[in-house]
């Protein structure tokens, strides 16, 4: 029930209880003054209760314009709110799409670099298998790719062209992995797989076997020499990647021939996968240096430590020998000072002894002449 009902109702009790409370009164005026009574009284309280209602009413206002002045600052806070976070939302979503595009331009951008680097390896290729025709050239031309790829990765000090073994054997590189070496081969037979690309049956793909497996055979027995400081590995450089993706494709009655390289320990490497296994040459090279730098930087550590130690002992022997000087010092304040006390001591007892001396050794002052005697 709300404010207003519960005050009619009470002013409607009100108004039956004073009707009740007159009538049983019954004035001296009669009927006529009991119904003017009866009408001043609902005169009076239906004013009292106006004003009341009227009170209420207004407090009744004022709360629900406080009440409304609130909820609509609430939802001028939760608008801007929602409009702030909105914008951000958008802010956010222009700069994602913005990135996204960007994205998806560098994208496009290197997959057409990609296809572009493609070609041009196809054309490289194309151009290598017709100059790699012959038998002689092709040592060549592997020679010349090798060194270019090893002076592109690795310092000039961690490889050696032209390596010739104390038994006369000459290599066509080595690595340098710390006191060992690591040969290179360059002379694979790519005329072999020439005909394999040009003529496709199976003889020429038997006969690409067995050149391939004699050229690892004289790799194994010519440049793995653990008497030479060698590791027991050698790489065999293939100068083309397709002659590489057949020689890990071909298989013939013996088995596989990258499984025989292996078992030989001959690595055979295209012109990518020297360049990463060298890649990983030269982090190991920078781990190794970096082992000395941090062997010398102990040492230096070493000799600091001893220095440190020295400078602790001379300061301790420092510190021993200013303790004794204070010994000593504060001995010799002590003496001074019980010094300067029997001095001050005899200056205060030589003037009275002079005094007792003086009075010793003085004549007696003659005796005054008596009156009587003057008299007399």
């Amino acid at each position: 029930m709300s404010v207003v009902g519960i005050v009619v109702v009470v002013a409607l009790a009100i108004f039956a209880a004073s009707i009740l409370g007159a009538w049983l009164r019954g004035g001296t005026g009669g009927p006529q003054g009991d119904i003017k009574g009866i009408q001043e009284e609902m005169q009076r309280l239906l004013t009292t209760q106006a004003q009341g209602i009227s009170a209420q009413m207004g407090q009744v206002s004022q709360l629900l314009s406080q009440h409304l002045t609130e909820v609509r600052r609430e939802l001028e806070q939760g608008v801007t709110t929602a409009s702030r976070i909105t914008a951000d939302a958008q802010r956010d979503m222009t700069d994602q799409l913005r990135n996204s595009t960007e994205t998806m331009n560098r994208l496009a951008q290197h997959l057409g670099d990609v296809q572009k680097s493609g070609q041009e390896l196809t054309q490289a290729a194309q151009t290598m298998q017709a100059v790699l025709g012959g038998p002689k050239s092709h040592g060549v031309v592997g020679e010349a790719q090798l060194e270019t790829l090893l002076s592109d990765v690795l310092p000039k000090s961690a490889y050696e062209f032209d390596y010739e073994f104390s038994n006369g054997v000459m290599a066509t590189a080595v690595l340098h992995s710390g006191r060992k070496l690591v040969a290179i081969d360059a002379e694979f037979p790519l005329d072999a797989c020439r005909k394999v690309v040009e003529k496709g049956d199976e003889d020429a793909r038997a006969e690409f076997a067995a050149a391939v497996r004699k050229h690892v055979d004289e790799v194994a027995g010519t440049y793995i020499l653990p008497y030479e400081d060698t590791l027991d590995l050698a790489l065999m450089f293939v100068p083309s990647e397709s002659a590489f993706v057949e020689l890990l494709l071909t298989q013939d009655e013996q088995g596989r021939l990258d499984d025989y390289c292996r078992q030989k320990h001959v690595l055979p490497v295209s012109p990518n996968s020297l360049h990463a296994y060298l890649s990983a040459v030269l982090v190991g090279l920078k781990g190794m240096e970096f082992e000395e730098n941090a062997k010398r930087m102990l040492a230096g550590l070493d000799d600091v430590k001893k220095q440190f130690d020295r400078f602790a002992q001379a300061h301790a022997e420092f510190g021993s020998q200013l303790r004794q000087i204070q010994d000593t010092y504060e001995e010799a304040s002590r003496r001074f000072a019980s010094a300067q006390t029997a001095l001050a001591a005899t200056a205060l007892t030589e003037p009275t002894q002079e005094a007792e001396i003086e009075s010793e050794g003085a004549p007696a002052e003659p005796e005054p002449v008596q009156a009587a005697n003057n008299g007399a």
